[in-house]
């Protein structure tokens, strides 16, 4: 629909009061059309296989690159970023290996359930006040949120493929409101990553095969929250006491000095994810592990990808206090959870005791994979 340039700045003032009412921190306006380079680049990460098995982004591939395939009747796109920024630097939980380190953002209640109604609350009111139709997004539709808020000027992808912003660093989480209401966008922001690559040099895993190019295969987060299966034997030492997501290219970036502590009114951390005890998360059954995450993004992946990631922090841990749980999990009903228990198990046992464990469960177990880990293990303890 049109508007004149009144009313497109009438209503942008109306968008930017109740932004701020809602509890974001930055807003921004892109067209549909202000990323015409996105479609390339993500052609070029299916095509590399560096999405890994996340099969829904090549499923999705044209509907994610033009906003207009999504929506044809999309005539500008808000961006909504909400500073989630930690009051201490996360890496701190890495040298705890007894402790588990979860990612910032999956410390707070899920963000999607935190911003999508807040999202809608704003559509509400620009429908009221310019009619036409709206369409909310926050990271469970096709649509590249972060080029959007490049575009639209909240910030630029990093070399981590992140969205940087000057005022708040790494730490924002990204929401979209597409709507019919025709609105100025506003200019794109500039890239101020300059020669730094501390965000390159600091994974873990080295995920980064380029500057702005991310192999999610190799990546923790990836590996320990959208892999279904076990983790790759080349990644478990690397991946350490971290139990879900990793903050590592996150926490590194030297923007992060101008960021600002997240409103505890907005997203307040639990005390008991920023460094919880291997020892009790090893002992999580299917409804102790709902109970205990309800509300949390971690939830999503379920009881035995959760405790496959715990198996791997104990095996990593040197804490052979861990070892009589772990030994309790080579019996679990899930062949993910069992065979990170053979791993973890070997790490932790004395190599006699190990040896006399795995002779008599590979005459008992019936899963390939889990074999598998059996005889993987025991080289190092049949010397």
């Amino acid at each position: 629909m049109r508007t004149s340039t009144s009313d497109k700045a009438r209503l942008r003032a109306l968008i930017d009061t109740e932004a701020r009412r809602a509890g974001f921190d930055a807003v921004a306006v892109a067209r549909p059309d202000a990323i015409p380079l996105a479609p390339a680049r993500l052609a070029e990460f299916v095509a590399d296989g560096f999405h890994g098995s996340m099969e829904w982004i090549a499923e999705t591939i044209e509907r994610r690159a033009e906003p207009s395939t999504l929506w044809p009747e999309v005539r500008s796109i808000i961006v909504l970023a909400m500073n989630y920024g930690p009051d201490h630097d996360p890496r701190g939980a890495l040298a705890k290996r007894d402790r588990g380190a979860i990612s910032v953002y999956a410390q707070n209640r899920d963000y999607h359930d935190v911003m999508k109604g807040r999202l809608k609350e704003i559509a509400g009111k620009i429908v009221a006040r310019a009619g036409g139709d709206v369409k909310v997004f926050v990271d469970t539709a096709p649509v590249m949120e972060k080029p959007l808020a490049e575009a639209a000027g909240l910030g630029w992808q990093g070399k981590h493929t992140n969205l940087v912003s000057r005022a708040h660093g790494s730490w924002l989480f990204l929401g979209t409101i597409f709507t019919t209401a025709e609105l100025e966008p506003d200019k794109p922001e500039e890239d101020h990553c300059g020669s730094c690559r501390a965000c390159l040099d600091v994974c873990p895993t080295d995920a980064f095969p380029a500057p702005y190019r991310l192999d999610a295969r190799r990546c923790i987060s990836y590996l320990t929250i959208e892999n279904k299966g076990p983790i790759p034997h080349e990644f478990r030492e690397k991946i350490g006491n971290r139990i879900y997501g990793c903050d590592d290219c996150l926490a590194v970036c030297p923007w992060n000095k101008f960021a600002s502590v997240a409103s505890e009114a907005k997203l307040a951390a639990r005390n008991d994810l920023r460094e919880p005890p291997l020892s009790e998360l090893l002992r999580l059954d299917d409804a102790t592990f709902r109970s205990f995450f309800s509300g949390s993004p971690i939830k999503r992946i379920g009881r035995d990808r959760f405790v496959r990631n715990v198996l791997i922090a104990a095996g990593n841990s040197g804490d052979a206090s861990l070892a009589p749980i772990v030994r309790g999990l080579l019996d679990d009903a899930s062949p993910l959870v069992r065979g990170a228990a053979v791993w973890a198990l070997s790490r932790l046992a004395p190599r006699r005791d190990f040896a006399k464990l795995a002779a008599s469960a590979l005459q008992a177990e019936d899963d390939a994979t889990v074999r598998d880990e059996w005889l993987s293990a025991l080289p190092d303890h049949a010397k």
